[in-house]
C-alpha cells in the first residue's frame, strides 16, 4: 500500500473538498505537514511543540480554484535535513522502498510518484522541494522567493531568509497550469533558439549517472537552438549554515527550553548549533550571501537561463551518511546541498525536470532570472513537448 512508503501525516477519511467549477477542479492535492491547515493538526513530523500559525493563504486560495486537499504528508523533522528522516514516520523511495526519498518535502514527492495525489505542496530552503522530485521521478518548482502566487504565511518557517513554498508535480504542463491560476500570468512554450545557456558542470561532485543526465539535457538544449557556455559556481554552504540554522533554532527557542525537547537527537544537535552560533558569525554569512547575490546577478548578465545537476546520483539507501563521488567519499549533506542551495540562498526561480536512470531517478535544474518564472515553466514546458498554459 502506498502508506506504508511513510508518506501520510494526516489522511483524513474525507478530505477539504475545492469550491466546484473552479480552474482547479478535478486535481487532488496534499500539502507538506507544515502548512496550517484549519481544522487539521500540524506536527511537522516531530514530537516538539510547535509554534502556533494562522491558516496558510495557498492552501485557502487553491481550495478556492477548486483543487481537492487530500491530506497532509510527512518530511524530514521540523524541514531540516535532506534525506525524508524523522521519528515519526520516515519516507520511503516509491522507485526503491530500500532507499531515501529526499527531504524535507519527502512524503510530498512520495504522493505525486505513487499518483495519490495530482500535486503536492512542498517547502524549499536549501533544496526540500528540488531534491525528492530528483530522487523520486517527479517535477519540482521551486518559485522566486516571496512570489505573491506562493506564499509562505501559514508555513511553519525554517529559514525566513531562504523558505520557499512551491508544488510538485507529475509533470511540467500542470505545474505550468498551476502558476496560471495562482498569478494570472499565462505560460505559453518559450523557444530555447538563440538563448544564451550557462551549464554548471561540477564533474567531480556528480556520480556517472547525474553527469550523464546533466549532460543528456544540454544536447537537448543545443539541438533546439541554445547556446551553451560553461560556467562555476563556489560551494555556499559557508554561507548557508550558519543563516539557516541561527533562524531554525530562533523558530524552535521555546522547544529548546524543555526537557525532553520532543527532537531526534541529530535535529536537537543541529538546532543547538544553531542557537550557539555567534552573531558575528552570522552576519558575516549575510554578507557574503550578498557577495554571491552579485555573482549571480553577473551570470545573468551573460546568461538568460542556468542548467544545473539537482542532485550527486540517484537516492542513496536508507541510512547511508556519505557518497562516493569523483573527488572521494563526501558527507551527504554536503555532497547534496552544495548543489541546490545557490538557488534557494538567493531566491531564483528554478525548475527541476527528473531524468530517469534505470529504475532509479536523477535530475537537472533549470534556473531563471528572479520574477521570470512564467519565462522559466514556459521553457520547461518545451523541454516537455508540451504547448502551455493559458490564463485564468
Amino acid at each position: 500500500m502506498p502508506q506504508d512508503l511513510g508518506a501520510w501525516a494526516y489522511l483524513p477519511a474525507e478530505g477539504r473538498p475545492g469550491t466546484p467549477g473552479g480552474p482547479l477542479s478535478g486535481l487532488k492535492f496534499s500539502a507538506k505537514d507544515l502548512f496550517q491547515v484549519e481544522g487539521w493538526p500540524l506536527t511537522a513530523s516531530t514530537q516538539a511543540a510547535l509554534p502556533d500559525l494562522p491558516p496558510s493563504p495557498l492552501v485557502t486560495r487553491l481550495l478556492a480554484l477548486g483543487a481537492d486537499l487530500v491530506g497532509k504528508t510527512h518530511l524530514h523533522e521540523i524541514a531540516l535535513g535532506i534525506s525524508g528522516a524523522n521519528p515519526i514516520t520516515p519516507g520511503r523511495n516509491p522507485l526503491d522502498p530500500a532507499r531515501m526519498p529526499g527531504g524535507s518535502s519527502s512524503g510530498a514527492a512520495i504522493t505525486v510518484a505513487t499518483g495519490e495525489v495530482d500535486f503536492a505542496l512542498g517547502t524549499d530552503t536549501g533544496g526540500s522541494i528540488r531534491v525528492p522530485a530528483a530522487w523520486c521521478g517527479v517535477v519540482g518548482f521551486k518559485p522566486t522567493k516571496d512570489h505573491p502566487a506562493w506564499p509562505t504565511e501559514g508555513v511553519l518557517p525554517l529559514s525566513w531568509t531562504c523558505d520557499h513554498a512551491g508544488p510538485l508535480t507529475r509533470d511540467v504542463k500542470l505545474a505550468a497550469h498551476l502558476h496560471t491560476a495562482l498569478s494570472g500570468e499565462a505560460v505559453p512554450a518559450r523557444s530555447w533558439s538563440g538563448l544564451r545557456v550557462g551549464l554548471w558542470r561540477p564533474a567531480t561532485w556528480l556520480q556517472p549517472e547525474a553527469l550523464g543526465a546533466l549532460d543528456e539535457l544540454r544536447t537537448q538544449a543545443e539541438q533546439l537552438g541554445a547556446q551553451i557556455t560553461e560556467f562555476e559556481l563556489p560551494d555556499m554552504l559557508g554561507a548557508y549554515s550558519p543563516i539557516v540554522q541561527s533562524e531554525a533554532a530562533q523558530v524552535h527557542a521555546r522547544a529548546l527550553t524543555h526537557s525532553p525537547t520532543g527532537f531526534s537527537a541529530a535535529t536537537e544537535e543541529l538546532l543547538r548549533l544553531g542557537a550557539s552560533r555567534p552573531v558575528e558569525e552570522v552576519t558575516a554569512a549575510r554578507e557574503e550571501r550578498q557577495q554571491y547575490r552579485q555573482q549571480l546577478e553577473a551570470l545573468f548578465g551573460r546568461f538568460d537561463v542556468l542548467l544545473a545537476p539537482a542532485v550527486p546520483g540517484p537516492a542513496p539507501l536508507i541510512g547511508e551518511g556519505h557518497l562516493a563521488l569523483p573527488e572521494g567519499e563526501i558527507p551527504l549533506r554536503v555532497a547534496v546541498l552544495r548543489l541546490t542551495v545557490p538557488f534557494s540562498l538567493l531566491g531564483a526561480p528554478t525548475l527541476v525536470l527528473p531524468q530517469r536512470s534505470g529504475a532509479l531517478s536523477v535530475g537537472v535544474q533549470v534556473v531563471a532570472p528572479w520574477q521570470q518564472d512564467a519565462a522559466l515553466l514556459g521553457l520547461g514546458l518545451t523541454l516537455e513537448g508540451e504547448e502551455g498554459a493559458g490564463t485564468t
